[in-house]
């Protein structure tokens, strides 16, 4: 790839006229190549037959159209499916397709791994190495666009994008909110706001600036009822313990109040998972009305955690609507291809010690039960 071109795929609308302008051309020309790489997944800049032969020959020069590389498209027997996505020579990341019969929804990653230490996580393990950039998360979407036939306003496969992949989206604030004006963009893939979910695991500043800058779904990842048991969970609540994490919620909402916010509970056996843990988190739900996704836990290799059992969930689930929490159980989905949520990984050439010390701790369990 010749680095001197620019990725067109790293602009929403206003960027890329802004682009289209310093290159000495006219707005509407951008929003006649948006079309062309969103609506018809094109390309080559030769093909694009409504634009001038010169305006494309300064294309060709100038700029390119380059989603990530698909390494790997896998195929589960749910319908799920998962590419693996190379972003440069060393490190990929995982988007999930998750089809069911009045949706479509696309899982897209926003790091290169996580800067965050959740300890339920698989791609917590795999350590972290960079933020992704505006174009390798809308081409994510682009990519699985193409290999779905999906026709933004006609064949729509994708109804829904949630950013709930490998990394800390709100940790890559500016570069998943740009990607985000392209999924709800007429021009681009043209979702409604309410059909992009922005999923975090708390920071509280940024929630408060995606409110300033943006509509799209909220979706926490709460995973427990007290602080003392989401600090262990989630290592960020030390510094955004619950109280603040829900007033940041309800600044939100209150800000928003055609989006939605749901509380993710991910359900871990004998840990998260009692009828006490379920009236705690009713207490939380009465300070801010919301909907919980009830998550069983997907297992991965080294995890010391295991999943629920169907009637403890039921039981969890039938406690909170029964107090009148709306309350509803994912289905797992992709399993057999590790598409199931909290299971990717991607490659990450790891920039922290976390992945050399998973692997470690996974070396000295197997010593020790041997």
């Amino acid at each position: 790839m010749n680095t001197a071109r620019v990725n067109l795929l790293g602009f929403d609308r206003n960027g890329l006229r802004g682009y289209f302008a310093q290159i000495g051309e006219k707005p509407f020309r951008a929003d006649q190549v948006m079309k062309w790489i969103y609506h018809q997944r094109i390309t080559d800049f030769t093909l694009m037959t409504d634009l001038g032969r010169g305006l494309r020959d300064k294309l060709l020069e100038v700029a390119e159209v380059t989603p990530p590389t698909a390494l790997l498209d896998q195929h589960s027997s749910d319908g799920t499916r998962k590419w693996l996505l190379g972003t440069d020579s060393r490190n990929a990341i995982e988007a999930v397709y998750i089809p069911e019969p009045t949706r479509g929804t696309l899982c897209v990653s926003s790091q290169v791994g996580c800067g965050l230490n959740c300890s339920f996580c698989s791609t917590a393990a795999q350590g972290f190495n960079r933020n992704l950039d505006a174009s390798e998360i809308i081409g994510q979407v682009w990519v699985a666009a193409r290999a779905l036939g999906n026709v933004p306003h006609q064949q729509r496969r994708i109804t829904n994008v949630v950013m709930m992949g490998m990394g800390e989206p709100l940790l890559n604030f500016d570069n998943v909110v740009r990607a985000m004006d392209v999924m709800r963009d007429d021009l681009g893939f043209g979702l409604a706001s309410k059909r992009v979910t922005l999923s975090t695991a708390g920071l509280v500043p940024m929630i408060d600036r995606l409110g300033e800058v943006s509509d799209v779904s909220l979706a926490v990842s709460l995973h427990a009822p007290n602080d003392e048991l989401r600090t262990e969970l989630v290592p960020l609540n030390r510094k955004y313990p619950i109280t603040e994490l829900l007033d940041a919620c309800a600044r939100y909402a209150a800000r928003k109040p055609r989006s939605s916010i749901t509380f993710e509970y991910t359900m871990m056996d004998g840990v998260n998972d009692h009828p006490e843990h379920a009236r705690q988190l009713i207490k939380l739900m009465r300070r801010l009305p919301g909907k919980v996704n009830l998550i069983p836990f997907n297992p991965f290799p080294g995890t010391r955690y295991a999943r629920s059992r169907p009637e403890v969930i039921a039981a969890f689930q039938s406690i909170l609507m029964q107090a009148g929490v709306m309350a509803m159980v994912r289905r797992t989905r992709g399993e057999d291809i590790d598409a199931a949520c909290g299971q990717l990984k991607g490659q990450v050439l790891d920039r922290t010690r976390r992945a050399a010390e998973f692997r470690k701790r996974i070396e000295e369990g197997v010593t020790h039960a041997a």
